[in-house]
């Protein structure tokens, strides 16, 4: 099975149509068999039209989780209720967020959460980084008054996705040898890649969900028998994180102007 993954394409940002439909054109090229996005598609309320752009042009499976542009102008619990509302009358859109374990393959599953960086990595005491976050997503900006308030918000986040996974992932351990894990935020610092580095103490609270992070590892540790591949996006830095002998990150770089040529991967 062929699978091609890409990343915080931010379509809505492209204003020559052109880039969007060669995007379409070079994973149609390679004609996979299903597609996995880690989340920014497009932000806020364009989110559902590109979503149902990429599905008319592209015609196969996309496996998706959500971003933080994903969620400007609104709510979180709004947007993926909006989102999942529109993968339940979808032919080829599957919101991973809402589901469990899903099979690609007799030997591979996915699963997938939106995380968010959880401010527990990094300095954040020290932090000067303000996000846009903070003013246009309203959970964030309900509390980013108040710099103690929004840790907590990003804690409650980052607990929510991880409470999410280690549901999932034990159970796609159990019937499958290896298992794809989609999200947004890297979970570990040497994930967290940006201009050729790692992501500094200033943006690595934003920059990584460390509670996601502990899970995997702690699930996956407890099974050497398996495999873990993780996809995720956010910094808009690529490079590659071997965490453990099973656990390997891949983080997949972007731009607002022209995405991210996609990633192919072969699944057995």
């Amino acid at each position: 099975m062929k699978v091609a993954w890409t990343t915080d394409i931010h379509l809505d940002w492209i204003d020559q149509p052109w880039k969007r439909d060669e995007l379409v054109r070079s994973i149609r090229a390679d004609a996979p068999d299903a597609v996995v996005l880690t989340g920014d598609v497009a932000d806020g309320w364009e989110t559902a039209r590109y979503l149902r752009f990429l599905e008319s042009e592209l015609r196969r499976p996309i496996y998706f989780v959500l971003g933080n542009h994903e969620f400007y102008g609104r709510s979180i619990r709004k947007g993926r209720r909006e989102i999942a509302a529109l993968a339940a009358e979808s032919e080829h859109l599957v919101y991973l967020t809402t589901m469990g374990v899903v099979e690609l393959t007799p030997t591979t599953a996915i699963i997938g959460h939106d995380s968010w960086g959880d401010a527990r990595l990094g300095n954040y005491e020290r932090s000067k980084v303000w996000l846009p976050d903070f003013v246009a997503v309203r959970d964030l900006a309900e509390v980013s008054h108040d710099r103690e308030l929004l840790r907590r918000r990003l804690h409650a986040l980052g607990d929510e996705a991880a409470r999410h996974l280690r549901s999932a992932l034990p159970e796609a351990l159990e019937e499958h040898p290896r298992v794809v894990l989609a999200t947004h935020v890297p979970p570990y610092r040497e994930s967290a890649w940006h201009d050729g580095g790692f992501s500094d103490d200033d943006w690595l609270p934003f920059f990584s969900c460390k509670a996601v992070g502990d899970v995997l590892r702690e699930v996956i540790e407890r099974r050497p028998d398996r495999e873990l591949l993780v996809l995720c996006g956010h910094t808009h830095g690529s490079g590659e994180a071997q965490i453990l002998d099973n656990l390997r990150v891949l983080t997949g770089g972007a731009g607002y102007e022209r995405p991210w040529r996609h990633h192919l991967l072969e699944l057995d």
